[in-house]
């Protein structure tokens, strides 16, 4: 079956630079909840993006590849329900991992929440 090829989770859905990164951050728009910071920003038309920050405080290697795990999968199946054209950082705030539905809920709720704010902004500017 064909019809998952929107959900893939290529390179292009993945921040990679530094420099992505650093835009993201430099426009100080996010939001948060008791599991994740989303911070967001504008892109191109190239769809919701993410990049991920898991810090030492989450964990160790192991703990932090999970949450990067989880985060991918997280991303992937809710990609079509994210902010469109927006770029996101997603740093988990709780060293214990939610459940999947559970983070899924919060990665959407907590996105379109910074998106909502962005827009915001950018009407007053």
């Amino acid at each position: 079956m064909n019809g998952s090829d929107d959900r893939r989770f290529g390179k292009d859905k993945r921040l990679l630079r530094t420099a992505q990164f650093d835009q993201v951050f430099a426009g100080k728009c996010s939001a948060a909840d008791g599991i994740l910071i989303v911070y967001v920003a504008e892109n191109e038309g190239l769809g919701p993006r993410i990049g991920l920050v898991v810090s030492k405080k989450v964990g160790n290697a192991v703990r932090r590849n999970r949450w990067k795990r989880r985060l991918r999968e997280a991303f992937r199946i809710q990609q079509s329900r994210l902010p469109e054209n927006c770029d996101l950082v997603v740093i988990p705030r709780a060293a214990v991992e939610p459940p999947l539905d559970r983070l899924c809920r919060s990665l959407v709720e907590t996105a379109k929440r910074a998106r909502k704010k962005l827009r915001k902004r950018g009407a007053e500017g």
